[in-house]
């Protein structure tokens, strides 16, 4: 499993900083949420800090954030990307997400699956990277900052109850987690739809 191999790199790192700061860092682009709940647990544990801890979580998903827009850009630059999407299509569609880049960045942050589609196609229209990238952090601090401290409260509660199960108690709330974020997802399409 993949969050316990992770848990076993953090250990085996826990003397050195900068290897922590890079396991997390590198493990926000593998499972985002993932990192964030292991960080958290490891910071209730006492075996990694919490500044350590959230400031690598939130260079990681920038970072990764960042990664995607930038995708979306160099996608736009081929001639496959031309065709599909004639420049006209490519100057309105350019428009129309400039002017709603925060709202976009923030409902993407919250709802499962819509980060990946919504960042690249935010690059391949050229929406203004320094409102992207403000948008993207300020996304980034709300909800990384308030998942890393509920899965602190629960990695504690967890730690203190589940003893060894706690990795397992992980799980079940990774999958509340996208559980919860797609019934929001339907009724949200539901309530939009005609």
């Amino acid at each position: 499993m993949i969050i316990s191999q992770l848990a076993d790199l953090l250990a085996a790192v826990a003397g050195g900083k900068a290897l922590q700061a890079a396991t997390i860092v590198g493990s926000t682009f593998v499972l985002e949420d993932a990192a964030t709940l292991l960080a958290a647990m490891q910071v209730a544990s006492g075996a990694l800090s919490l500044p350590l801890a959230l400031g690598s979580l939130y260079a990681g998903i920038v970072l990764g954030d960042l990664g995607l827009y930038g995708l979306g850009w160099l996608s736009a630059r081929h001639a496959w990307a031309m065709r599909l999407v004639p420049r006209r299509r490519r100057d309105l569609g350019h428009q129309w997400v400039s002017r709603r880049i925060f709202p976009l960045v923030m409902v993407s942050r919250f709802v499962p699956g819509l980060r990946l589609p919504t960042y690249t196609t935010l690059g391949f229209l050229r929406a203004p990277l320094g409102q992207f990238a403000l948008s993207a952090i300020f996304a980034t601090l709300i909800w990384t900052s308030g998942l890393f401290f509920i899965s602190l409260k629960l990695g504690a509660v967890m730690a203190r109850y589940l003893g060894a199960w706690r990795w397992a108690g992980l799980g079940v709330f990774l999958v509340v987690l996208v559980v919860v974020g797609r019934i929001a997802t339907r009724l949200y399409n539901k309530r939009t739809m005609p």
